[in-house]
């Protein structure tokens, strides 16, 4: 599995992709985030650590 390139940088990847802020691009990835399987939860417990 390829390793995961960070939460800042995801971040700034939505933000030139969708052409938003990257507070709006945090609360993107965040909301994304939450939405996450509990799968994925398992392989990366530092997910469960995004509020909401």
């Amino acid at each position: 599995m390829a390793k995961h390139p960070g939460f800042k940088r995801v971040q700034a990847s939505i933000a030139k992709r969708e052409g938003v802020s990257k507070d709006r691009a945090g609360a993107i990835l965040a909301a994304a985030t939450r939405r996450d399987s509990a799968g994925a939860k398992r392989a990366n417990p530092r997910l469960k650590r995004v509020k909401g």
